[in-house]
Order: C-alpha cells, then structure tokens, then sequence
C-alpha cells in the first residue's frame, strides 16, 4: 500500500444512482482488501476523491459508520471534477484519500432531542449522522428532521426520508419553494417548518447543513428561538484541496476547515469571525 499521504487510493465504483436532478450517488468500495475492512469514518468527515486525469475534489461520505465495507457520496454537477464523475458508470476505479476532518459529536449528544435542517444537497452530510443515531435509538430522544429543497426535482434521499419517518419518536416534514403540479406537501422556505414542530430548546441539540444563506436564516431562528450557541452544529464547506490542514484554502480566521472542521458550533464560528 503507497504510504505516501497525498497519493490516492484505489476504489472502484459498486452502483450509480440517479439521487434527484442533477446529483448522482456513488457507493465506492476499495480495491485493497485490507483497506475494505479496516476503513473506519465518522458522521460528518469527508474524501478526496480523484477522477483521474481530470482532478481531486472533496466530498461529504453520506453512509453511516454504523455500516462496513463500502462509502457512499453523493455529488451535484457543477463543476470539472463532478462533471467527469457523473460520467463515470458501476465498475469504473477512482482515487480516494480520506477521511478527513472532525466528525459530528455523537456521544456527546446522547440523552438529548435532536434536530435536523438541511437544505438541497446539504442534507448529505447530515444523512449518515442521522442513519447512526436511528441504529443506536434509544440513546436518543425526539428526533426531528427538517428538510427543504427549491423544486421536488432537488429532493434527496427519498427512500431514507420515507424509513425515518416511520420510526418512533420523530417526526420529519418536508418542504419546496417552488412546487410542481404533482406536489401536495408543505410550500414555502425550510425555516418556515419550525414553527410547526414542538422543540424543547434547553434539551435539544440542533444539526444544521445547507446553502450559507440557508444556515444563515436557520441559525438567526434557533437563536430567537432560545437555542444556546453550543447547541447548534453545522458543517462548513471550503475548497478543502489537501484536506490535511496544510495549503491553506479553507483558512478561516485561525482555523483550516479541512482539519479543525468541517464541523463546528455556532459560538465557535463566531469566535472565528465567520458570518454566511
């Protein structure tokens, strides 16, 4: 096994899935067998995923920790990286590094209600925490899950979204801003779901993701709502492109997001003097 931290490993593409408009999942699997079994992640990190001779580009790993021997991402077609994968069809080989960064606190949330926002894409990041809190349930109390999208079309996860909500104890609503013909569901901006679900702020751990101005409005709600800063978790994305907290992209403030995040508290953002 190349022992060299920059260089990629191996991975080979198991299935492809048309996840909403736009963004395909991929479930990865390395071709060391080693590597297949000793690979161990944690809710919130993140890879480096090499499509080679194109480019490297960070990605959310959207699995669980609670399951072994393959990785799922789930990537949107913007840009040179994601376009080449998006091309790329179940059996393919990429390259890998990973993973990186600070996952979401998991044991530290035990005992507590738990609340999820996520918007579009950014519920990725979210789904492996909240797959990992349904495996181990009773270490939970009420959870709720919040998730909003602009179209029908953008909604992720639909398959999880109909198994989380038929769990005890937690409750999951949906929401567009622009809704099709076929839609029958809540209309309006993700915040606009809090005000229909009770939360129990002092004992409630809130988990946000989505599109910075997204977070922006959530975070100013849960703060009027009596959410304490400690209490409310987000996940940052930056041109994370070593992911080892050594070129400096994702600097911000005093901290390098790839390294000391992606994960961090609404007080320790503030601390670092950064605003969405």
């Amino acid at each position: 096994m190349n022992n060299n931290i920059y260089s990629p490993q191996l991975a080979r593409i198991k299935s492809v899935r048309d996840e909403a408009d736009g963004i395909k999942s991929f479930a990865l699997e390395f071709e060391d067998e080693k590597l297949r079994e000793s690979f161990r992640h944690r809710s919130g990190q993140f890879i480096e995923l090499t499509v080679f001779g194109v480019g490297e580009a960070p990605f959310s790993i959207t699995s669980s920790p609670a399951g072994k021997g393959r990785l799922e991402i789930s990537v949107v077609n913007v840009g040179e990286v994601t376009a080449a994968l998006h091309l790329k069809k179940e059996g393919e080989l990429v390259g890998l590094r990973g993973p990186y960064g600070k996952g979401f606190p998991f044991d530290d949330v035990k005992g507590r209600d738990i609340l999820f926002v996520g918007g579009g894409i950014g519920l990725a990041p979210l789904r492996p925490l909240i797959n990992q809190m349904l495996s181990d349930r009773d270490s939970f109390r009420k959870m709720t899950i919040l998730y909003g999208a602009r179209t029908p079309g953008l909604l992720c996860f639909r398959e999880d979204i109909t198994a989380w909500s038929a769990q005890k104890d937690s409750v999951v609503l949906v929401t567009v801003d622009a809704p099709d013909e076929g839609w029958q569901g809540n209309v309006g901006v993700v915040t606009s779901l809090l005000s229909k679900v009770e939360i129990e702020t002092e004992r409630t751990t809130a988990f946000v993701c989505g599109p910075p101005i997204m977070i922006h409005f959530v975070i100013e709600d849960l703060i009027k709502m009596g959410f304490a800063e400690d209490a409310i978790i987000t996940s940052m994305e930056r041109r994370m492109e070593c992911g080892l907290g050594k070129c400096g992209h994702c600097s911000i403030g005093t901290a390098e997001v790839c390294a000391d995040g992606p994960v961090f508290s609404y007080r320790q953002l503030k601390e670092l003097k950064e605003s969405f």
